[in-house]
């Protein structure tokens, strides 16, 4: 069975750019050629849903200011760089962005994200969903506490289908594989934590820069060999 809906965590970026002697924004610069790639391998695989990690709410919090500052800059110019891809039109990849972004990047950055959310809102074919500011346990913490305000208000039960509908991923179904490249296989900040639950989990020792399209179309291929029993 061909993958729906496949999540990408691209961890290694700096660790790659640190090897080679160089800045760790340089490691950022390839890691965003190096989506462009796999973006070419999934509309040919015809894979449905791909979310990408853009950055975590830590990242942006925590992370030196001419680290953040430098990824404001990338974010920016990525996004404007992404309205031109032809690919986009020609394939009907619609853009969402989900996250805090909207309250703490720079207006400029968010302006330009607006404009391919906006571009592409019409888009039904290829769905292509970053998370920017992400946090998992944020992300339930505010579902929770929009379904608590509406069962007080309107007695809105509260189940799995309420919670999914309040989720920032609500428009998204439920994801089949997890990649996370970089060599350390942990979980991070409650990564769609909702949306994993039946999910396969594929860690590999490739830094997210040299993560290459042999490799993706790897997963995919073993994961259509497996049998999805989903607790049966």
């Amino acid at each position: 069975m061909n993958p729906q809906h496949i999540a990408i965590i691209p961890d290694g970026n700096r660790r790659w750019a640190k090897k080679r002697g160089l800045p760790g924004t340089a490691g950022h610069e390839r890691g965003a050629e190096v989506f462009g790639n796999i973006l070419e391998v999934v509309l040919r695989e015809r894979i449905p849903y791909v979310t990408f990690w853009g950055s975590s709410l830590s990242n942006v919090l925590n992370r030196s200011k001419e680290e953040v500052s430098f990824y404001f800059s990338l974010v920016e110019r990525y996004f404007k760089k992404l309205l031109t891809d032809k690919r986009l039109t020609e394939h009907k990849v619609r853009i969402r962005i989900l996250g805090r972004w909207r309250e703490l990047f720079p207006a400029s950055v968010c302006a330009a994200m607006e404009t391919a959310i906006d571009a592409t809102s019409s888009h039904d074919k290829f769905h292509l969903t970053f998370l920017m500011a992400y946090s998992g346990t944020e992300e339930i913490l505010d579902a929770v506490n929009q379904l608590v305000g509406a069962h007080a208000k309107d007695h809105i039960a509260v189940n799995a289908e309420t919670l999914k509908s309040s989720l920032w991923t609500h428009d998204l179904p439920p994801v089949d594989i997890v990649i996370r490249t970089g060599g350390e296989p942990h979980w991070s900040a409650g990564f769609m934590m909702w949306d994993i639950a039946e999910a396969h989990l594929a860690f590999t020792e490739t830094l997210w820069p040299d993560f290459s399209e042999k490799e993706f179309l790897a997963i995919v291929s073993n994961f259509k060999t497996r049998e999805r029993r989903f607790g049966k």
